[in-house]
């Protein structure tokens, strides 16, 4: 009589790893793990608009869309952050661009300590077994979900523009060729 197929209990190396470690502590190493990652993502990010501002580009980086996309990232990043951290790829993006943008640091840590506490809890509980069924039986669904992603984005990039545009601008900066200079 043939034996039956077991499936193999790990479909992630990496799980193997924390089979036998209390909850707490995976908890805890992910974690950290998720935090030094964002943190140094946000300051590679700080680092590449310090460098840039140095360049023939560094005029780009102080016109008006640039100045109110700060502004607005400073306002509303915190819950973008927090969000990407449910994301693949877009997390790595989106912590670079805040730091680019210069977002204020207290404000990237709020969303970035709720988003790595929420990527912990995932991946420390379902998260590797999900990700292992999810990759091994229908590779496909990667396309469909990078897909329906860009439709994501293009959506959300329309509605944030016409957002934008009918409203004024939250960062007005004195015109330096509009000063005075007869006094």
């Amino acid at each position: 009589m043939p034996r039956a197929r077991v499936a193999p209990r790990h479909t992630h190396a990496v799980s193997r790893v924390f089979d036998n470690l209390p909850y707490p502590l995976v908890y805890a190493v992910f974690f950290v793990g998720a935090m030094i990652r964002a943190n140094a993502t946000y300051w590679l990010g700080r680092g590449a608009r310090a460098g840039g501002e140095n360049t023939r580009a560094g005029r780009r980086l102080d016109s008006p869309v640039v100045r109110r996309a700060e502004t607005v990232i400073a306002r509303f990043g915190a819950p973008a952050v927090a969000l990407s951290f449910l994301t693949v790829g877009v997390q790595t993006a989106l912590n670079f661009a805040a730091g680019v943008l210069r977002m204020p640091l207290w404000r990237y840590e709020v969303g970035a300590v709720v988003g790595a506490m929420m990527w912990a809890g995932i991946y420390s509980t379902i998260g590797f077994a999900v990700f292992g069924a999810w990759v091994g039986e229908k590779p496909w669904l990667w396309v469909l979900a990078a897909i329906a992603l860009v439709g994501l984005v293009v959506l959300a990039t329309r509605l944030t523009s016409r957002r934008l545009d009918q409203s004024p601008p939250y960062a007005v900066l004195p015109d330096p060729d509009a000063t005075d200079r007869s006094a």
